[in-house]
C-alpha cells in the first residue's frame, strides 16, 4: 500500500520535528508548516490524508483555518486538532466545524497512533475535493449572492436561478443541499412526460436541479408544473436554472405562464463572471487547485502579473471558460510558476483576445486599478475598489461599513451611489 501522506501543523519546532520523527517511523510521509500561511500552501498543492493541526497559532489560530477550510470546500481530509491549553468549548466548537478528533498535549505515544489510524481509516471514505459556493469568490455580489440563497434556504417554495451561461448556477443549487440527501441534475426530460412522480421518489428529502428550463417543451413543460405542485408531499427542493428571458418566451407563446408563477415564485439572480473580476485571481488559484488535486493538471502557481491579466481579461463564457483557460495554463507552461507570458498566449491562441496587461505597462501589472488613466478615473477606480472591500469584509452589513471608513451612512450611500456600487439588499 503506498505510504499515508500526513501534515503538521504548528508553530513549536520541537513538537513538529517529534511528530514527524515518530510518524515517519511508522511508515508514514510527513510534511511541517509552521504557521497557517504554510499549511495553506500545502493544502493548494496536494491534498494530504490527515493534517494534525495545532489550535494556538501566531499568525490564524487552527479553528479559523479548519473554518476556512470547510467553507472553500477543502476539508476533504479528516483533521485533528492539538492543544496545551484548549477549552473544551473549543474543541466542541472544532468538532462542530469538521474536525476528526483532538489531541491534547503533551500526546501519549499511543494515542497519537490509535488517533492517527482512526482517522485515516475515516478518511478514507471523504469525498475528494468539489468546487463551492465559496469558490466563487468574496467580492461584494457574491456576498450579496450568499446572502439572497441563504434566505431562499429557509423557505419551502421552487427556487428559480437566473444569470448567464457559466456563471455557476449549479454551485448555487449545490447550496441548498444537504449532506446525506438525494441530489439530481435532470437534463434528460422523458420522466416529466411519462413518470414525474417517480422523479421525485427518487429524489424524496433531498434537491432536484434543472439546468435549463427554458429546453423543456410544452409537454415536459406540463409534467414539471404538476412536478412542482407536489414537492411538499415528497420533501423535494426544486431548483431550476436559465440564462433565457423566460417571461419573454411567456409573450411568445413558448413557455406556460402558469409553470413560470410556480417555479418563479423565488428568484435570485447570479452574477455574470465579468461582474465580479476582482474573484478571479482567487478563482483561479482555486480552480488550479481543484484541477491538479483530482489528477487532471499538474499543480502550478501563479505569479502576480499572470493573475492580474486573467483578472482583466472578458470572459463571455463565464466560469467554464476560466476553468479550460486554467487547466490549458497548467499543462502548458514550461515553468512551475504560471507566467504574463503563458497568459497572453493564451489569450491570443485560444480566446483571440489581447491582454490588458503589456510589457509597457509592467511597472503597474500588479495593481488591481490602471494608472494609463486620467488621476480623476483612477480615483473613483481606487474608491470603488476600496468601498467593495469593506462592504466584502462586513458580509453586506451597511452600519459596519459606515463605521470602518468613518463616513455617516447617508453621505456613505450617496458615495455607493456616485460610484455605482449597490450596497446590499437592493
Amino acid at each position: 500500500m503506498t505510504a499515508r501522506h500526513i501534515l503538521v501543523v504548528d508553530d513549536e519546532i520541537g513538537i513538529r520535528e517529534l511528530l514527524r520523527d515518530i510518524l515517519e517511523d511508522e511508515g508514514y510521509h510527513v510534511h511541517l508548516a509552521e504557521n497557517a500561511a504554510e499549511a495553506r500552501h500545502s493544502r493548494q498543492q496536494m491534498r494530504p490524508d490527515l493534517v494534525l493541526l495545532d489550535i494556538w497559532m501566531p499568525d490564524c489560530d487552527g479553528v479559523t483555518l479548519l473554518k476556512e477550510w470547510g467553507n472553500g470546500g477543502l476539508l476533504t481530509m479528516p483533521v485533528v486538532m492539538m492543544s496545551g491549553h484548549a477549552t473544551i468549548d473549543t474543541a466542541v466548537e472544532a468538532t462542530r466545524i469538521g474536525a476528526f478528533d483532538f489531541l491534547e498535549k503533551p500526546i501519549a505515544l499511543q494515542k497519537l497512533l490509535k488517533t492517527v489510524g482512526a482517522a485515516l481509516r475515516h478518511g478514507e471514505q471523504q469525498p475528494r475535493q468539489t468546487l463551492h459556493l465559496m469558490s466563487l469568490g468574496k467580492s461584494a455580489p457574491i456576498v450579496d449572492l450568499r446572502q439572497r440563497l441563504e434566505q431562499a434556504a429557509r423557505l419551502n417554495t421552487p427556487l428559480l436561478l437566473v444569470g448567464p451561461r457559466g456563471c455557476g448556477m449549479e454551485l448555487c443549487a449545490k447550496s441548498l443541499h444537504k449532506d446525506g440527501t438525494p441530489w439530481l441534475v435532470l437534463d434528460h426530460f422523458e420522466k416529466l412526460v411519462s413518470a414525474p412522480l417517480e422523479l421525485l421518489e427518487q429524489v424524496q428529502e433531498g434537491v432536484l436541479f434543472i439546468p435549463e428550463v427554458a429546453e423543456l417543451n410544452r409537454l415536459e413543460q406540463k409534467g414539471l408544473l404538476l412536478l412542482a405542485q407536489k414537492t411538499d408531499r415528497y420533501d423535494v427542493r426544486l431548483v431550476c436554472a436559465t440564462a433565457r428571458a423566460l417571461p419573454q418566451l411567456v409573450a411568445d407563446g413558448q413557455f406556460d405562464d402558469n409553470l413560470l408563477q410556480v417555479i418563479g415564485s423565488a428568484t435570485v439572480r447570479v452574477p455574470a463572471l465579468n461582474e465580479h473580476k476582482e474573484d478571479i485571481p482567487e478563482l483561479a488559484q482555486t480552480l488550479v487547485a481543484h484541477a491538479s488535486e483530482t489528477g487532471t493538471v499538474p499543480y502550478r502557481d501563479f505569479d502576480t502579473a499572470a493573475l492580474n491579466a486573467l483578472r482583466n481579461a472578458p470572459w463571455p463564457g463565464g466560469l467554464a471558460e476560466l476553468e479550460g483557460a486554467v487547466k490549458r495554463l497548467a499543462l502548458t507552461t514550461l515553468a512551475d510558476t504560471i507566467g504574463l507570458g503563458d497568459v497572453e498566449r493564451l489569450l491570443q491562441e485560444y480566446t483571440g483576445l489581447e491582454p490588458e496587461s503589456s510589457a509597457v505597462a509592467a511597472p503597474s501589472a500588479g495593481l488591481p486599478i490602471s494608472l494609463d488613466q486620467p488621476m480623476r478615473e483612477a480615483r473613483d477606480d481606487f474608491e470603488r475598489l476600496y468601498f467593495e472591500h469593506h462592504i466584502a469584509k462586513a458580509g453586506g452589513n451597511m452600519s459596519k461599513v459606515a463605521e470602518a471608513v468613518g463616513l455617516e451612512r447617508t453621505h456613505l450611500y450617496r458615495k455607493l451611489k456616485q460610484l455605482g456600487i449597490q450596497k446590499a439588499g437592493n
